[in-house]
């Protein structure tokens, strides 16, 4: 059976990634981004949505027929104004959910991120859990506990399946001494999206998006409960890490969103 997925913010980093590593034969992966995007080869079984998701009308256009939703779009860290963060992270995840209701389509993902428990300590002696209570670093990460928020509705009003990923320090390698506990490797950020797009059933679930790294600090509990199993290890890589500014702060460096902690980090929006 096949199967078509919606990813927004498609042009992103981390779309850019899953593009590539989620194809399969029995998928089509329809691409929404702001920036033009065309086929790699013939072969490539992708569909293009050149447009804003804060376009309503073209985002119930792309809702059609998907099975799925993967939703990366939006701002993806600090220096915005609390307004763009409302506009494009708050109101623009729900048009997501909402068309996502209206088509019919029953699964969400949507890429939260580790700031929304930024200002907790990482000095613990037990694995942070996936549903303490939010401590949000930012204007980004409260954007990000609202999309969290939003998640839960859609499942409880609509039955809606929806699987909050909070994704770490996503990159080839880590590349600072924080990295070490964050850090999701590529191959790992397909294990985890293509288990949130498989799994059975998830309902709603908050998971923490990072690899098996020796030095974690959270909770693995609700990954592996959608089938996520990290295999890549930050630790590998220590020898090579330089501390970054942060890491060498004594306040940052003990909290979880590092330099987002900072009481100037908002500071003029």
């Amino acid at each position: 059976m096949s199967e078509r997925v919606l990813i927004t913010g498609a042009a992103g980093q981390i779309g850019t990634h899953l593009r590539r590593t989620l194809a399969r034969a029995d998928r089509t992966l329809r691409l929404m981004d702001r920036v033009a995007m065309s086929a790699r080869d013939d072969n490539e079984a992708v569909e293009f949505a050149t447009a804003s998701f804060l376009d309503e009308a073209a985002l119930d256009a792309a809702m059609r027929g998907v099975d799925a939703v993967i939703h990366l779009g939006g701002l993806a860290t600090g220096g915005y104004t609390w307004a763009d963060y409302v506009d494009t992270n708050i109101t623009g995840t729900r048009f997501v959910f909402e068309a996502a209701r209206r088509s019919g389509v029953t699964r969400v993902v949507f890429a939260s991120s580790h700031h929304v428990m930024g200002q907790h300590r990482i000095d613990v002696t037990e694995p942070i859990s996936e549903y303490e209570a939010p401590e949000p670093d930012s204007y980004y990460a409260v954007s990000k506990v609202a999309g969290e928020a939003l998640g839960r509705l859609y499942h409880d009003r609509h039955a809606m399946d929806v699987v909050c990923l909070r994704i770490g320090s996503f990159r080839e390698r880590p590349s600072d001494r924080r990295s070490l506990w964050n850090w999701l490797s590529p191959d790992d950020c397909t294990r985890l999206f293509e288990a949130a797009l498989q799994s059975p059933a998830p309902g709603f679930r908050i998971v923490w998006g990072v690899s098996a790294n020796t030095t974690r600090v959270v909770s693995l509990d609700e990954a592996s409960a959608i089938g996520y199993r990290p295999l890549d290890d930050a630790e590998r890589y220590r020898d090579t890490v330089s501390p970054a500014p942060y890491d060498l702060d004594p306040e940052q460096s003990i909290l979880m969103g590092g330099d987002f902690t900072a009481p100037d980090f908002d500071e003029g929006g």
